[in-house]
């Protein structure tokens, strides 16, 4: 007799379309078969067809544009990010543990981050971030946030390693801690020039080849991300 998969079908056929995906070598923005042709190769009823792919749309691993057809998809981190972030709001609930579960996980992969990437700087690399860093503390002085320049700084940091999924990583931790934050109310603000001053740390630790410092000044900027989530309800900012 044969064994039956506990595996829901809309799942299978989700997952063998995936398969032809990655078998066929096709790239972002290539066709898929049509309909018909994925019923022939599945053995499935373009029902089925059909519902595997909306799922696969949601995922963004494929893009259905009606009238034309299907492609491949982005497979970008934006499910994560919306997945994250429903989550984090229904579990917690208004909890400011929300903001500190999602802040230990970007503490852990950036203190890892900066250990590794360190001695692959270069002065080049090193100006950029200190104008990135002027920048702020210009913004700063005028009045105006600068969440986007602190954004920009953590993802040129890391951009020396080569690895394309570390400034998507950042990225969709940031993102869900900005929408988790807003919808919390939550940090307070800190003053700028202390946000500069601890991006200027960074950078003037990883100019003396002090990994360890450099180390220690990602941890204390955390650490001042961590009081204010702690701290009453208040308005956004820069981090």
């Amino acid at each position: 007799m044969r064994r039956m998969s506990s595996e829901p079908r809309n799942s299978r056929i989700q997952r063998e379309v995936v398969q032809l995906i990655l078998d066929r070598k096709l790239r972002v923005g290539a066709p898929l078969p049509t309909e018909t042709e994925l019923m022939a190769d599945l053995g499935v009823s373009r029902n089925s067809v059909r519902e595997a792919l909306k799922a696969l749309q949601a995922l963004d691993i494929v893009e259905i544009r009606h009238g034309f057809g299907t492609y491949v998809g982005q497979a970008s981190l934006t499910p994560l990010v919306d997945g994250l972030t429903f989550r984090t709001l229904a579990r917690h609930e208004g909890d400011a543990d929300a903001l500190a579960d999602i802040l230990q996980v970007r503490e852990v992969l950036e203190e890892g981050l900066i250990r590794r990437v360190a001695p692959l700087l270069t002065e080049a690399d090193l100006d950029r971030l200190e104008s990135v860093v002027d920048r702020m503390e210009a913004a700063g002085r005028a009045g105006t946030p600068f969440a986007e320049l602190d954004r920009e700084f953590h993802e040129l940091l890391y951009a020396s390693l080569g690895n394309a999924l570390v400034p998507q990583l950042l990225g969709a931790f940031w993102t869900v801690f900005r929408r988790v934050a807003g919808a919390l109310g939550r940090p307070n603000e800190p003053a700028p020039e202390l946000t500069v001053s601890r991006h200027r740390d960074i950078v003037t630790a990883l100019r003396a080849h002090d990994v360890e410092g450099a180390q220690r000044a990602m941890a204390v900027h955390f650490q001042g991300i961590e009081a204010r989530t702690a701290a009453p309800a208040g308005p956004t900012g820069a981090r």
